[in-house]
């Protein structure tokens, strides 16, 4: 599979009502303390949406309804990793991209056969508190090095224009939350990101 350049991860079917008739076509659904019965229902809605319009959806975390859902591919983070049910992921199909801070963590998510590999945050962050500093450019260009032909995926951080830095220095995917969420225009930034990832 060859992944567009531009990833947003959005965290409601809304979002994607709006992004997904603009052209975006890889999403991360990025759904946080929902109680399941609701779960499900907006990852069905969210899957119901890609389809519709051609996109490929990652589920975020949520790898037990990705696959009731049958959904194709989720996203895990390391702490994930440690009690996801690998092997059934596996055996259903789903592909899988997974975060990495750390040469540690990037050797155990190679030894799984990712789908593509995020490294982040590249850049300071909002979203969340890390305990990882900003990695920066240099640390792009060593995971490039690193992951060989597997997609990377540079995020934190990432506007427009950095995502073209990101991508000078080997980033395959470049992946975007509060840029866009907290744009006063969030149609007209998905328009910008999307002139500088075609």
């Amino acid at each position: 599979m060859t992944f567009p350049r531009f990833y947003p991860i959005f965290d409601s079917a809304d979002w994607l009502r709006r992004a997904l008739p603009l052209g975006v076509r890889l999403v991360q659904i990025r759904l946080k303390d929902l109680p399941p019965d609701r779960l499900l229902g907006e990852l069905a809605l969210c899957r119901a949406l890609c389809h519709d319009h051609g996109a490929t959806l990652v589920v975020n975390d949520h790898w037990q309804a990705a696959m009731d859902l049958d959904c194709d591919f989720i996203h895990l983070g390391q702490e994930d990793l440690d009690t996801a049910d690998l092997p059934a992921i596996r055996k259903a199909g789903l592909r899988l991209g997974i975060s990495t801070h750390d040469h540690a963590e990037l050797d155990r998510a190679m030894a799984l056969g990712p789908d593509y590999i995020a490294l982040g945050p590249v850049w300071p962050t909002i979203l969340k508190k890390m305990k990882w500093e900003q990695q920066g450019l240099e640390r792009v260009s060593e995971w490039r090095r690193l992951v060989g032909a597997t997609p990377l995926v540079a995020i934190g951080g990432v506007t427009p224009e950095r995502a073209l830095e990101a991508f000078a220095a080997g980033a395959d995917i470049a992946s975007v939350v509060t840029d866009i969420t907290l744009n006063p225009d969030p149609e007209s930034r998905i328009r910008d990101w999307l002139r500088v990832t075609a």
